[in-house]
Order: structure tokens, then sequence, then C-alpha cells
């Protein structure tokens, strides 16, 4: 059992679908694991043991009669704390939301349910989405997979750490500024940031409305493409196999490759040669849209996570890690007018930005510019923890000011992430150049 768990969600599926793999035993083998797990409960908030096995069976019964959901009908997967679900606590990593019950399942929960997915459990995540850290002492820090001194990343940093332990096959984020990819990142996965209003956010405790977004952390890009089949509840469709050759990506080099460690720029240059030598034109752009967009992020991303929050913080300030309340108080600072025009500001530079970049066929950077810091470190210094986690989500943040989809894959260096982004609803464009590249870095390593 133990060598189904390294598998990737869809080879778990293609097993199930061969009836190589009982989903009951599959999920009995996670529970078992994750009970035995030394540092579960910092992983999950809870698990789903009886509703889990329940959906095990029927999934067992489909098999039996010949009937598949999708190509990962079977197959158990976890979600983050701020996804809505029946009859259990969504706290959303806040001691502010502790009790909550939502009395129905978020949209993607049940689109999940239709499509045949098991939901196994439902994972830690910082203090109401807003830190890229993943570190909450208000709830649990769940350790990193690679190095329990670091920091998981964040905000779905459960989420990640439950896959990268074989705890699940896959898991499901939210990402408003990078906190499906830092994680990813982080523990050495794929993570999948969707297009703004791409997958429905209903039955999702918000942070910045304007800008959260749902996706995948998982194993392969091929997981990714078939796990956003599934939220969707769209029929999974297999991913083309293209050629890179010819193909022209642009690196991203205002802002993005600025106080980078040296470590990552390292592994990010070595990856740029390997996508050179496989064929592919790489140019280098450098542009003040990207800039400017980037200096509007403190006036829309805080004043809007603060409106949504102010009245629950103000009841309770005391309940919250001191640089996340003051994240969110940051928002205070911003009047309504600029607010407004930081807008309407950014609405003209992302019709700039789609028009700089509409040569390329995807945009390259690393997913984060530093290595994780130590969550000891994190947690001795409040100001440490806010320069630490404003740079830790530096670069995810331009697809969120964007509107684009981005996706983060493994490199062959522990926590240096290789982040491409596409173009607005174009996932499947991506995701296709993402499995190529994969690909590329994946032959290279044998």
């Amino acid at each position: 059992m133990e060598k189904i768990f390294n598998l990737t969600a869809t080879e778990i599926g293609t097993a199930i679908a061969e009836e190589k793999v009982c989903p009951i035993e599959l999920t009995q083998g996670y529970i078992e694991k994750i009970k035995s797990h030394p540092d579960s409960g910092s992983i999950f908030t809870s698990v789903m043991e009886e509703s889990a096995l329940s959906q095990a069976k029927a999934a067992r019964k489909r098999i039996q009669n010949g009937i598949r959901l999708s190509a990962l009908d079977g197959v158990p997967i976890s979600w983050k704390d701020l996804f809505d679900t029946l009859g259990l606590a969504t706290e959303s990593g806040s001691a502010l939301l502790q009790g909550r019950i939502p009395n129905q399942n978020a949209l993607v929960i049940e689109n999940a349910s239709a499509s045949g997915i098991i939901s196994l459990a439902k994972t830690h995540m910082t203090e109401l989405a807003f830190s890229g850290l993943g570190v909450n002492p208000k709830t649990k820090t769940p350790p990193n997979s690679v190095n329990k001194r670091l920091a998981p990343g964040g905000s779905s940093s459960g989420a990640a750490v439950s896959v990268a332990g074989n705890l699940v096959s896959g898991s499901i984020g939210s990402d408003t500024g990078g906190s499906v990819r830092v994680p990813a990142a982080w523990n050495n996965l794929v993570g999948l940031k969707t297009t703004y209003n791409l997958v429905s956010l209903d039955g999702v405790v918000p942070l910045c409305p304007k800008f959260d977004t749902v996706g995948p952390i998982v194993k392969s890009v091929e997981d990714a493409n078939n796990l956003l089949s599934v939220l969707l509840k769209k029929k999974s469709t297999a991913l083309s196999d293209i050629k890179l050759e010819n193909k022209c990506m642009a690196v991203i080099e205002t802002t993005l490759l600025e106080k980078v460690d040296d470590g990552i720029k390292l592994c990010f240059e070595q990856t740029i040669e390997k996508l050179i030598k496989s064929g592919i034109k790489i140019v280098r752009i450098k542009s003040n849209i990207i800039s400017d967009a980037m200096e509007l992020s403190s006036t829309i991303f805080s004043p809007e996570a603060y409106g949504t929050w102010k009245d629950v913080i103000e009841k309770n300030p005391e309940k919250m890690h001191v640089p996340v309340l003051e994240r969110f108080r940051s928002g205070a600072d911003i009047d309504a007018p600029t607010y407004v025009r930081a807008w309407q500001n950014l609405e003209i530079l992302r019709k700039k930005y789609i028009k700089l970049i509409e040569q390329f066929h995807v945009t390259l950077a690393p997913t984060t510019p530093i290595f994780p810091p130590e969550t000891s470190k994190l947690l001795a210094s409040n100001e440490y923890f806010s320069e630490r986690n404003l740079l830790t989500l530096r670069n995810t943040r331009l697809a969120n000011l964007m509107g684009l989809p981005a996706l983060t894959i493994p490199t062959n260096t522990d926590f240096c992430g290789f982040m491409i982004m596409g173009k607005p609803f174009e996932e499947t464009a991506l995701l296709e150049v993402g499995k190529a590249i994969e690909g590329v870095l994946k032959l290279n390593l044998q």
C-alpha cells in the first residue's frame, strides 16, 4: 500500500479504474497513515473518517458496475479549512471564527463529490488566509515537509504538507496573492492558481473577494488538470502533448528577479538554460507596467481585506497574531478615493500587460524570491515576520494583480518553484506548456 501513496492522484485514479486498487482499502490506508503521523494534529483540522469511507464504498460500487464519474473517481483529497463543509467546523485558520459550522457545502465540494472525489480531511492554514508564510501561532503551524524547522508556506499550508507527506493524493487551496503557489513551491509540489472568476467562490470564506481564487496543490501537472476539471464539474480531458521547440516565452526581469536568494536565482537560470536547450526561445522583458502594478498592491489588497473583516476583527483583535492583525489594519489607512483610483489604474495596467505579453506563449519567473525562513525566527520578531511575508508573496502577487492563471512546478532544488504564467481563462494552454516543461525537467534528472 505504501507504494500507492507515492503515486500521483491521476495514477491512483487509473489504478482504481483498472481495479488494482480498492477505494475502501485506499481510504482506510490514508486514515491509518494520518492517525499514525506524528504531526497530523498540526496538518489537519479534522478527518472526515465516516463520510470518507461511505464515499469510498460508493466508489467501489461504481467500479463494480463499470461506472466512472471522472478520472479521479475514488481518490481521496483534503480541503483547506476555508471551504464550507456541512456540519463541520470551518474556521479559516482564525480564532475569530472558532465554532463556525456551515449548514451546507461549498459548491466546489459539491462538484468534487459529483465527480466521485473522496473528501478525506480539512487542513490548517494561516489566519483568514492573509499570510504567505504558513506560520500560525493562534491555531497550528504545519511543519515544512522537507525541513520541519522551516515555514511551510501559506496560506494553504496544511494543504501542501498533507500532499507532500503522502497523507492525501491532492488538496484544494485558495490563492489571493500566492497562497496556493508558495506552499506548493516550498514543499516541492505543483500548484495552480486559476483565473479569477473561473472557479466558484460560493461557500468559500473570503479574504479579498476581487482577488480570491481556488486551485489544486498536487504532485503533477496532469493532476492539476484533472482536479481543475473536478472543481468545474467538467469531464476530465487529457492534456495534449505539445512540442516546446520554437515556443517563445518571456522571463520577467522587472521586480521579479530583484532581491532573489542566490540559490533560487541559480536554480532559475539553470532551468532557463535547460529550456533553451530544448528549443524554446527565451526573451527577457522589462517594463514599467509591472513595477507600476506592483506598487498598487498596498492600496488594494489590505483595504479590501480589512473592509471584509473589520467588524469581526475589531470585536476581538487580541485573538490575532500581531503582524497579521497589523497587515489587516493597514487597510484602514487607505481612503476610498485612493482605493478607487488604484483599481482604475490597475484595470488600465492589466490591458497594457496583456498587450505586452501577447506574443509570448507564457511568462516565467521564480515562484518565490526567497527560501522558507525558520519558523522560530518568524515567531521571535513581528518585524521580521512582516518583512519576510511581503517578500515571500512578491512574485506570485503579479498574477493576481493581472488576473492571470499561474502554475508552479518543482525543480531539482528544494523550495525552488518555477512559475509559469498564462493568459486569462487559458488554463488548458498553460497546463499543456507546464506539462511539457515538467517533462524537460524530469528528463534532466534522469
